[in-house]
């Protein structure tokens, strides 16, 4: 069974998924990937909910919460998940190229399929997906849409 509740951000309202007991989802009004996930879920005030929606205050008012303060479960394969991982070891206010994460994983020419696991992080903002750029400093996509991308930057003063 999974369960749902709404935030109202500075992005937007975000759709909180959960299973009960962590956090499986954000999702943004637009969301491409994960938009069928939403008419399954039912509507349901829950502890982890709770939680998510503080971090998420805290977050968006410039503060740098730990994300280690929320139970999280991101749904996705094994390589997803190394990626994922290694997505919430980006300092805040700091910034990788998905190249950099394709060595770190010691697959350099793998960066398009880091891109393509980057792109379907199901927990975006606090699996911080935002914080990986092209070459060159450039900004790419963004689940959100890149102006999202743009203002989660900008509140850590990365631009």
């Amino acid at each position: 069974m999974l369960y749902k509740s709404y935030y109202k951000s500075p992005l937007g309202i975000l759709t909180l998924i959960s299973d009960k007991d962590t956090l499986n989802y954000i999702l943004f009004e637009n969301d491409r990937f994960y938009e069928n996930i939403k008419p399954k879920a039912i509507e349901k005030d829950l502890k982890i909910f709770t939680q998510t929606k503080l971090w998420l205050d805290k977050y968006f008012k410039g503060q740098n919460p730990n994300i280690n303060e929320l139970n999280i479960n991101p749904k996705g394969t094994i390589f997803q998940k190394e990626i994922w991982n290694i997505l919430k070891t980006i300092p805040y206010g700091k910034t990788i190229t998905y190249k950099e994460i394709a060595e770190k994983l010691n697959k350099p020419k793998a960066y398009r399929a880091v891109g393509s696991a980057i792109g379907h992080n199901p927990i975006p903002i606090i699996i911080p997906c935002h914080r990986v750029i092209g070459a060159n400093n450039k900004l790419t996509g963004y689940s959100g849409g890149i102006e999202n991308k743009i203002k989660l930057l900008k509140l850590e003063g990365v631009l």
